[in-house]
């Protein structure tokens, strides 16, 4: 459900659109243009939409206590992001693994984590270790570890335009930080 105050800041970024459009040189009257500001607008405030919410509202109560101290594996989980250099877009998986301590969490919330994080401009590096601290801030798992596969539009459309060029970040705190074997596993059982 969208605000006022949410309608308002749709209506003021898509001024600005307009704007921006038109010191491109187009005509925002033209068919195709009308309704693009507004469009563009409302896109814009849905992916960064992580900036109005937050991590304990996002998990709420799906924190449940749990005797197993064996890793928790979620992978392979879709995202998409704003690059705050260039605002254009980056995308890719995320795989998130930790070890409970007496505590896991609702496994859609780690997915809502997710999309929290990659709704703001953001870096690749950034978003893959506020992952990992705020997983093992959550959950108070005896370890955490976060790996992050990418693909950058502003490496592929501008600059460089390396069209197969992907990026990889991992991030661990805890036990995967201090026994690389507790690392290998995670690494094998995403399939790294």
């Amino acid at each position: 459900m969208t605000s006022s105050d949410d309608k308002e800041k749709i209506e003021l970024i898509a001024r600005h659109v307009e704007e921006i459009i038109k010191l491109m040189g187009e005509d925002c009257e033209r068919e195709g243009l009308v309704k693009t500001p507004v469009r563009a607008a409302k896109a814009l405030y849905h992916l960064t939409s992580g900036y109005r919410s937050t991590s304990d509202e996002v998990v709420g109560q799906a924190l449940f206590s749990h005797e197993g101290s064996q890793i928790v594996v979620v992978k392979d989980i879709e995202f998409y992001s704003m690059c705050e250099h260039h605002i254009l877009p980056f995308f890719g998986k995320i795989s998130i693994g930790y070890i409970p301590d007496g505590k896991i969490i609702g496994l859609s919330k780690v997915a809502r984590l997710v999309n929290l994080y990659a709704r703001r401009l953001q870096v690749q590096e950034r978003l893959t270790a506020q992952l990992c601290t705020e997983i093992s801030r959550l959950v108070g798992a005896k370890g955490v570890i976060v790996v992050c596969d990418a693909q950058h539009l502003c490496m592929k459309m501008r600059g460089v335009e390396k069209q197969d060029s992907s990026t990889a970040t991992i991030d661990y705190v805890g036990a995967f930080a201090e026994d690389p074997a507790l690392r290998a596993e995670f690494m094998k059982m995403i399939g790294a």
